[in-house]
């Protein structure tokens, strides 16, 4: 071979290591996801999120997770919102499930359908409980994976039952039972002042989501599937209302006015009422908090058992690389495995999104010590999907309003439900068209 054959060689052979060199170095260049997380949701979650981005990133060490927290669940939709019209979006989000419309009428999200494609990604997809998919699917597709998910259940005081003549371990079954173990356990001083209530039922927060549990007990839904109509005015939803004024205005074993959801936990370890209505989220909580023995039941029921689900669903984002997108997907599927959703459920008291995780060994040794934390996957068989409609904080604010407007006594029931329906039906009339 000639020297000039040689140099070419060595020439095409330098080239072709160089070439291949940055080839391999944007293989390893790390891909990078930011996850807005919303971290007002109670106990110590930044370390568990934190921790779990840490255990994936070991186990991946080609994508970096950086967990943005970014305060309540409306606050960080505001930051996405923000975030997206800026050019500059997360990777990935978790966000409330009922914010899925909202999510896709802003072009924001790609279905899972996209990136889900093998047969062991369709097989994840159909591995949750069919309750939570109900505000994570319309038109076919799947836009949201089932991650910190919830539904509301009655929590009591059993000392305060065995006080007042009750069976501690037997908690009201229906709406009728519920009232009269409120009376028995509503107290008053010698000046008739009230020193521990029977039952309180936030409704501040989320007052249309504990209204939920009055109106699936009362055999109506408050919205179609299609997220374009709502029933406000149905005359089982006032009469549903009407049930919750009168816990306080008729019954007076609850107080008046509106009822603060963030201090209705402390509310209940300090005895100032021995039932309440809330999210299963808490029940870690209550669980180190309270200070005497206390009872998880499913929700009394009216004329059927039901709740809503609740919380929050993980989403990507469209303005993602094909990369990015991949691996938001990788991290998805690795953080809702049946081992880690059946710890996420114990460190935090959210119901473990999928039927295997129950079956874990971790799960069942903690189901086995704490039954509690078995209620509210049980009451997901009568679960029904949140509200969420289009254009959904608009929609759930004009039933928040009236909730609140009857509660206060400001409106009867009857008048607060139509005035939400007439203001709903405005909003929603462009997506019927």
């Amino acid at each position: 071979m000639s020297v000039t054959c040689i140099a070419r060689v060595t020439a095409v052979a330098l080239l072709m290591a160089l070439t291949g060199g940055v080839t391999l170095a944007a293989a390893q260049a790390p891909v990078e996801l930011t996850f807005y997380y919303p971290v007002a949701v109670g106990g110590p979650v930044t370390k568990i999120i934190d921790g779990l981005a840490a255990d994936f990133q070991k186990e991946n060490p080609g994508i970096k997770v950086k967990p943005i927290y970014a305060g309540t669940y409306q606050e960080t939709i505001v930051k996405v919102l923000t975030a997206l019209k800026s050019g500059e979006p997360p990777q990935m989000s978790v966000l409330l499930s009922t914010d899925m419309f909202t999510l896709i009428d802003e072009d924001a999200i790609i279905p899972f359908d996209e990136a889900a494609t093998s047969a062991e990604d369709k097989a994840w997809m159909k591995s949750f409980f069919p309750a939570f998919m109900l505000n994570s699917q319309t038109g076919g597709k799947t836009w949201g994976i089932p991650f910190q998910r919830s539904t509301i259940v009655l929590y009591w005081n059993k000392e305060a039952f065995k006080e007042a003549g009750l069976d501690p371990n037997r908690p009201p079954a229906s709406w009728a039972e519920q009232v009269e173990y409120a009376r028995k356990l509503t107290k008053r001083d010698a000046s008739g002042n009230v020193t521990q209530w029977g039952l309180k039922v936030p409704s501040s927060g989320f007052p249309y989501w504990l209204f939920q549990g009055f109106t699936t007990q009362n055999d109506v839904l408050l919205m179609n599937q299609a997220g374009t109509e709502t029933y406000y005015d149905k005359p089982a939803v006032i009469e549903a209302l009407q049930y919750w004024v009168d816990l306080s205005q008729k019954h007076k074993v609850m107080p008046t006015g509106i009822i603060e959801w963030g201090t209705t936990p402390k509310d209940f370890f300090e005895r100032q009422t021995a039932m309440m209505w809330t999210t299963t989220g808490n029940l870690t909580n209550v669980k180190n908090n309270a200070k005497f023995d206390f009872g998880v039941a499913m929700l009394p029921a009216g004329k059927r058992r039901g709740s809503p689900t609740g919380g929050g669903n993980f989403h990507i984002f469209k303005k993602s690389t094909p990369a990015q997108q991949a691996a938001s997907l990788k991290f998805i599927k690795w953080i809702s495995s049946p081992q880690r959703a059946a710890q996420w459920g114990i460190d935090t008291g959210y119901v473990a999104v999928r039927p295997d995780a129950w079956e874990t060994p971790v799960m069942k040794q903690y189901v086995a010590g704490f039954p509690a934390a078995a209620v509210a996957r049980d009451q997901l068989q009568y679960a029904v999907a949140e509200l969420s409609t289009h254009d959904n904080q608009r929609v759930t604010k004009a039933l928040n309003d009236g909730l609140q407007a009857a509660l206060t006594a400001a409106k009867t029931p009857e008048q607060a439900m139509k005035d939400a329906q007439r203001e709903a039906e405005r909003i929603l009339r462009p997506y019927r068209r």
